[in-house]
């Protein structure tokens, strides 16, 4: 049964392919949703899939890519919304 997580990452996560590797790391895991940046700059990322890839992602997101320096992650379990893909959001 899919699963869904809410996470915002902030810290130095703009401007560091930080959404490109939270894609790249989700379409790896098989999971579908979203990441865009947020006025306050942080990153924010809806993923929905299997619950062990949904854990794997959010442990790669307390690191991000090179680049990035994260200082705090929230996250919560949420309700699956049936995303098809995973895709960079813009606004």
């Amino acid at each position: 049964m899919p699963e869904a997580i809410h996470i915002m990452i902030s810290g130095d996560v703009q401007g560091v392919f930080f959404r490109a590797g939270v894609q790249d790391q989700a379409r790896k895991l098989n999971l579908t949703g979203w990441a865009r940046n947020t006025p306050d700059g942080a990153v924010e990322v809806l993923a929905e899939g299997e619950r062990l890839a949904l854990e794997n992602l959010l442990e790669w997101c307390y690191h991000g890519p090179a680049g990035a320096s994260v200082s705090a992650i929230e996250y919560g379990w949420v309700e699956p919304a049936g995303l098809k893909d995973f895709r960079i959001r813009y606004g």
